[in-house]
């Protein structure tokens, strides 16, 4: 249609609308006429009331296992480890307390003469400890487990030889210091 026949079409209905609101009770007296003329099924609204307490349940549920899954308690690396093989605790106890002995001691050695060499057996224990640490991670993430022990009872090993070493390295300069200094007359 054109404009202006839409325009007059407008104007010729003008103020013959229906803009009231229907009566109290037609939706009810509309739906009683309709199953009076034909076989048709009542809408019932009470049906879908239970979509509401369900998704509200469901958010819940949802927002539970999220909670949980973040505020949970991560078991630590030792705890898992003790799961997978408990002798592995128990070994890494005692060589943790010898090389913690070991490195008190090396530390209580310390002068100006032995300190570069206990600087530098303190960086060879650093990366030994992190050769650890990965070898512990490839025990949790299923590796050839005994080849694993093995090499993680190597690394303590190699530790504890170490610090023998060095802690013989130092009884070495202090006796040639006090050799020299018997020696060494004013």
């Amino acid at each position: 249609m054109e404009k202006g026949k839409l325009d007059s079409l407008f104007k010729n209905l003008q103020g013959t609308f229906d803009t009231e609101e229907p009566a109290q009770g037609h939706q009810q007296r509309f739906l009683e006429k309709l199953e009076g003329t034909h076989k048709v099924v009542k809408m019932d609204r009470k049906r879908s009331s239970w979509w509401k307490p369900l998704s509200i349940a469901a958010s819940v549920a949802i927002l539970l296992a999220v909670g949980i899954g973040l505020f949970a308690p991560k078991q630590s690396l030792d705890e898992r480890m003790a799961k997978i093989a408990p002798e592995v605790s128990k070994t890494q106890f005692y060589f943790t307390s010898l090389v913690e002995e070991q490195v008190k001691l090396l530390e209580s050695q310390s002068t100006p003469e032995t300190q570069k060499i206990i600087d530098d057996t303190m960086i060879q224990l650093k990366k030994l400890e992190d050769n650890y640490t990965t070898l512990e991670q490839d025990l949790l993430n299923g590796g050839n487990s005994k080849l694993i022990l093995s090499a993680m009872i190597t690394n303590f090993q190699t530790r504890i030889d170490l610090l023998q070493d060095v802690l013989n390295q130092i009884d070495t300069i202090k006796t040639l210091k006090n050799y020299n200094d018997e020696n060494y007359t004013i």
